[in-house]
């Protein structure tokens, strides 16, 4: 019998939070970001599901979006990152995906390249991020020389990224709009700048295109409540069950490290689940789990393949009862913030020992 954790999957969730993306942005076309193996959900399943309903999807790299034109993913695929190496720019080309322009090597390697076919170019501005893009100052330039190179398509995107939208009391979000539409004013072409804070948060940096990612996969990139985040549906529920109980007297401890200790005559659930299958290990004592759909802590610390749970409160707990590690009733970032991380990390990292499964369409 197959061991019972898994990633279970419901593709309605990711549709009706895509759904909540055109309603925010009704006038933007919508790029869903799919890298990092659909945020760890897995890429293909992600993108064969969204295909249909966005207008491009976004991975980091060449090898990522090669995986999905690989699985038959005929829509439209922007290299968020660009391309590292020159060749790169002919398997693009072949491959119809679309470019990120970041600096000026990957500008001349585009320029001197020889390609089947001309390819669509999203040029980067650094606004105050500073890790991708072209400096404001430089745009006007760099716009021109893609205008005038024969490998790039005539219709541009410029665009930007932002490093504090999750924050909304954070100026800084309104500051790189103004530097990002000083810099573009212009220039003729469509804009891009909303991630999902920004589509979340600040209608203002919708422009022509936004670029949805974490939100899509049913989670709020802010620390508290938010109206419109709220509505979202996680996509994702990481499962296990209980394999083991155990009385526990006072005074004795739990797991690696004894970092737990009774502190009262407990009841302690043993869950085969760990850091080996994406668990962080780093969650702390408290940290919730849900054991048919009831709260109880996480008491000792986790190991790679089990963690173990006080049940004391939940006297009818089994063995063989499903335990939810996060997931519907249980927002991930909750779960991350008692692992002292944001939720990004604990979907990405996910291995490929947790199988996905989908199990509502």
């Amino acid at each position: 019998m197959a061991r019972p954790n898994q990633a279970r999957l419901d593709l309605g969730a990711l549709r009706h939070n895509l759904g909540i993306a055109r309603e925010l942005a009704p006038h933007s076309n919508v790029m869903a970001v799919v890298k990092a193996n659909g945020y760890g959900h897995g890429a293909v399943a992600i993108a064969r599901e969204l295909e249909s309903l966005a207008d491009a999807l976004a991975v980091a790299c060449i090898e990522e979006a090669l995986e999905l034109r690989e699985a038959g993913i005929k829509t439209p695929i922007l290299l968020l990152e660009g391309v590292f190496q020159a060749r790169e720019l002919g398997t693009a080309s072949e491959q119809g995906f679309w470019v990120t322009i970041d600096n000026d090597l990957q500008l001349r390697w585009l320029e001197e390249a020889v390609l089947p076919r001309s390819l669509q170019c999203w040029l980067k501005i650094d606004t105050g991020m500073h890790r991708l893009g072209v400096q404001p100052e430089q745009a006007g330039a760099t716009f021109q020389r893609l205008k005038n190179c024969d490998n790039a398509l005539d219709e541009l995107v410029l665009y930007t990224h932002f490093a504090s939208a999750d924050e909304l009391d954070n100026s800084l979000t309104q500051d790189q709009l103004d530097v990002f539409d000083t810099a573009c004013r212009d220039l003729p072409a469509l804009r891009s700048a909303a991630n999902s804070p920004g589509l979340l948060g600040w209608p203002a940096s919708h422009h022509d295109w936004v670029r949805p990612g974490y939100m899509l996969y049913g989670n709020s990139p802010f620390q508290g409540p938010h109206p419109v985040a709220d509505r979202l549906k996680p996509v994702m529920t990481l499962t296990s069950a209980i394999i083991s109980l155990r009385d526990v007297a006072a005074g004795e401890s739990v797991g690696y490290g004894a970092t737990w200790t009774a502190r009262r005559p407990s009841r302690i659930a043993t869950v085969t689940i760990g850091y080996g299958d994406g668990y962080p290990r780093l969650a702390t004592n408290g940290t919730p789990v849900l054991v048919n759909g009831r709260r109880a802590p996480l008491a000792g610390r986790v190991s790679m393949d089990m963690i173990t749970v006080d049940v004391t409160d939940l006297p009818g707990a089994a063995i063989g009862d499903e335990v939810v590690l996060w997931g519907k009733d249980l927002p991930v970032g909750e779960v991350a913030r008692h692992a002292g991380t944001i939720g990004y990390e604990l979907t990405t990292r996910m291995p490929a020992r947790t199988p996905r499964i989908v199990v509502a369409e």
